[in-house]
């Protein structure tokens, strides 16, 4: 049997789909429309792209969206003012604020000033220790979509040793537990990790989420493992061009893995599925209608 290449795309449509008819029932039965509230800040391009898109799914499953643009110079005043409106706003039950941010911004005050019970990413730290405990509150989005593409392919995840390239709050922590709770053994590699090439070849499941093109190569892959690409990295081509790819050389280590992830195609549109389930389990869970 050749390689499975994950489709996010098609997964999360079907995610979206179920969504969709859930909210239809949710309005007929209660009157209510979920809401997502997104902060930007400055005009980072791939920002604006990843927003856009965000925006966009949210009016095809039904979800009520609001903006709030800022200037790159905008001070970290203001945004906290932004977001205690939206924390204040019954319409609102989902807030994100994408990232990155202009460096004269704290993003940890940032993200810890976002109700706990309307933070859409996961990343508060009342979150994370729910998450932490094994009773998570809500899931951060691209590790909620990570675990549900892995668990398309292979159901039970018991006692597969996985390992984690990348230790951000955003992906590489907040997996690694989600993991532990699927029974797997974890580890989770970095910059400073020893023999990493060898590490990873030990790998069931291998996850790359650390921001550098094409790092991982077909020698650092277990034959028959599940690998997910979560890298998103522009490369600038001689003539001008650029071309989009992951932090896995994927035309080399499709050749060897039991199932692999694309990119684009493969976390990206679970992470924005993941965002508008959460947003709607938010606003189920704060109106006390589950």
């Amino acid at each position: 049997m050749g390689t499975i290449i994950l489709d996010g795309r098609e997964s999360a449509a079907r995610i979206k789909k179920k969504l969709a008819n859930y909210i239809i029932s949710l309005q007929k039965e209660y009157k209510i429309i979920p809401g997502l509230a997104v902060i930007r800040v400055g005009n980072h391009q791939a920002s604006q792209v990843y927003v856009a898109s965000k925006l966009r799914q949210c009016q095809e499953v039904g979800i009520q969206s609001f903006q709030a643009i800022f200037d790159e110079k905008t001070s970290q005043e203001e945004i906290l003012e932004q977001i205690h409106r939206f924390n204040a706003d019954s319409r609102v039950h989902g807030i994100l604020v994408q990232m990155p941010l202009p460096p004269h911004l704290n993003s940890e005050k940032i993200i810890n000033a976002i109700d706990p019970l309307k933070d859409v990413d996961g990343l508060h730290p009342q979150n994370l220790g729910s998450l932490m405990t094994g009773v998570p509150h809500i899931i951060p989005c691209t590790p909620r979509g990570c675990l549900a593409l892995m668990t398309q392919y292979q159901k039970n995840l018991k006692g597969l040793y996985a390992v984690i390239l990348g230790r951000s709050i955003l992906v590489g922590k907040p997996l690694a537990l989600l993991l532990l709770k699927e029974n797997c053994t974890v580890v989770i590699a970095h910059s400073k990790t020893r023999k990493l090439p060898e590490i990873c070849r030990q790998a069931d499941i291998l996850v790359a989420a650390v921001g550098s093109p094409r790092l991982v190569k077909k020698e650092w892959v277990k034959p028959g493992a599940i690998v997910l690409d979560v890298g998103i990295n522009h490369l600038v081509n001689k003539d001008g061009s650029s071309d989009l790819c992951g932090d896995v050389d994927f035309e080399e280590v499709k050749e060897i893995a039991g199932a692999i992830t694309p990119v684009p195609g493969g976390i990206g549109p679970m992470t924005v599925a993941a965002l508008l389930q959460n947003t709607v389990e938010l606003m189920v869970h704060q109106l006390n209608l589950s």
